[in-house]
């Protein structure tokens, strides 16, 4: 957790060739974020991204990625919960915003 800046940062996917497939935020629980609107929701967006390359939708999915890019590169002060600069609603509105603009 600590390489990629902490829990709930990347994304991840369980790939099945032959059947259904999962993708999801990796990281635990935060119950004590409960209700506070601080928790950063780039993993999970991204997880967004990886299944919608791994349906065939390579565009959007990179549009995505490219989003997130723009915001980790200019926008977060930084990647942890309450700690981002940011609302988890504003941040997800600037992917929003990118994916619009692209």
């Amino acid at each position: 957790a600590m390489i990629q800046g902490g829990m709930g940062i990347a994304a991840g996917g369980n790939i099945n060739p032959k059947g259904v497939s999962m993708f999801e935020p990796i990281g635990g629980s935060a119950p004590k974020y409960k209700g506070k609107n601080v928790i950063n929701p780039l993993a999970a967006i991204c997880a967004g991204g990886m299944m919608l390359e791994h349906l065939g939708e390579e565009k959007a999915g990179r549009t995505i990625e490219n989003a997130v890019m723009k915001i980790t590169g200019k926008h977060l002060k930084s990647l942890a919960a309450g700690h981002m600069g940011h609302s988890t609603t504003e941040v997800g509105n600037m992917v929003v915003k990118y994916v619009k603009e692209s």
